[in-house]
């Protein structure tokens, strides 16, 4: 039998992209399209070229990076087209009362609504000159608050815890700067420090190096002490004995700061004090005409002996008159103390004579003196021990069983 054998072309492949290419272009007319997409049609045999080469090369070794390339072009391509033409739509209701349409224009606030957080976008220079000018002159109108130095003596009674811890909490509500000077007889007792320590007050523990059986007046002696200290550190307040037995209100401590200027180095006001009869409340202190005092509330037994009717508890003074005598123009460079020598009820009136003149140099308050900020009440328990430590060793007599 005779054998046939046909051998192939070397331009086989040729022939067959040639063959591909004519019949793509004998198939073109039988789809011809209008005039108006002959960019199109073009685009598309694009397309399949440069598909029918990528596949056509798949398999070459040699053209691997032309490879790579065709493929990024034919991604980017795609996606560009992809991005053209969108395939969704935008679905358009009627406006009913629930469904608001969607404002993207920025309105300024209202009038009345959030004034503090509406910010100007045209910021002029001499607008913030300005305002640094205000801030310098909140600055520097500033005025700080005087110094309080209160004086309390205090010795060791069965009341006494609960007497400095009332006066301790009221000091505690009154704004700073508060300087409690506590003066104890002989020795700081331990008591005392823990109590001045729980109440949160600036406060300095003094002795008084006197001997207590020799002193006729205990407090006399104490109030010194403080004064002493005053002096040699030479602080700069307003002095007020606060003995720990009164009642204070925070009126009281609030006028004390008034008494800061040069013409006004004591203050003064009335006290209400409990009768030694304990069944009638009387009073004592200055009588006022606004600020000047033109008189005096006191007993029948004692207005004609005494220079100024003052409870120990009813003034304060500007400390400056302790170690500035110039300042005050004062005749004398002794010191000034209360003293022990004269009768019982005359120390406020023979230390406010070392002061002042005349009542043209004191200023009462309030205005008016039409209000009482603290009481004298006298009261006191001196049957009851003092425990040590304010805890009892034993425990009770009196003993209750349990049924």
């Amino acid at each position: 039998m005779a054998s046939f054998r046909r051998t192939l072309s070397p331009a086989y492949h040729d022939r067959q992209h040639l063959n591909g290419a004519a019949l793509s272009a004998s198939s073109s007319p039988s789809h011809k399209a209008p005039s108006s997409n002959t960019k199109y049609s073009a685009l598309a045999a694009a397309f399949r070229r440069v598909v029918g080469d990528i596949l056509m090369r798949r398999n070459s070794r040699k053209g691997q990076w032309r490879r790579a390339v065709y493929r990024c072009v034919l991604c980017f391509f795609v996606g560009f087209l992809l991005g053209m033409f969108p395939f969704g739509h935008v679905v358009v209701e009627e406006e009913d009362e629930n469904n608001v349409p969607v404002s993207f224009e920025i309105k300024p606030p209202n009038s009345g609504e959030m004034k503090r957080f509406v910010i100007d976008p045209v910021v002029s220079l001499s607008a913030e000159k300005q305002s640094q000018s205000l801030v310098a002159v909140e600055r520097f109108d500033f005025v700080p608050r005087k110094l309080l130095i209160v004086v309390t003596p205090t010795y060791n009674r069965g009341f006494q815890s609960y007497f400095l811890n009332r006066l301790g909490q009221v000091l505690r509500l009154v704004p700073p700067p508060v300087l409690w000077v506590v003066v104890e007889m002989k020795a700081a007792s331990l008591e005392t420090a823990e109590v001045l320590r729980k109440t949160g007050v600036m406060y300095r523990h003094l002795v008084c190096p006197e001997n207590s059986t020799d002193v006729k007046d205990r407090g006399v002696h104490q109030r010194n002490t403080a004064l002493e200290h005053i002096e040699r550190h030479r602080l700069d307040g307003i002095v007020y004995f606060a003995d720990d037995d009164n009642v204070y209100s925070l009126d009281l401590f609030e006028s004390l700061r008034d008494i800061s200027t040069f013409y006004s180095r004591f203050g003064t006001w009335p006290v209400a004090m409990l009768a030694p009869s304990k069944n009638k409340a009387v009073l004592e202190g200055p009588v006022c005409n606004a600020s000047q005092v033109i008189g005096w509330h006191t007993n029948e037994k004692s207005k004609r002996l005494r220079r100024f009717h003052v409870d120990m508890s009813g003034f304060a003074f500007n400390s400056t008159i302790l170690w500035d005598p110039k300042r005050w123009q004062r005749p004398t460079s002794n010191p000034i103390r209360q003293l022990d020598t004269v009768k019982e009820g005359f120390q406020e009136t023979s230390f406010i004579e070392q002061l002042v003149e005349d009542e043209s140099q004191m200023e009462a308050s309030p205005h008016g003196c039409l209000k009482i900020m603290n009481w004298h009440l006298h009261l006191g328990a001196r049957d009851i021990d003092y425990p040590k430590g304010w805890m009892l060793q034993k425990n009770l007599d009196a003993v209750i069983p349990i049924k």
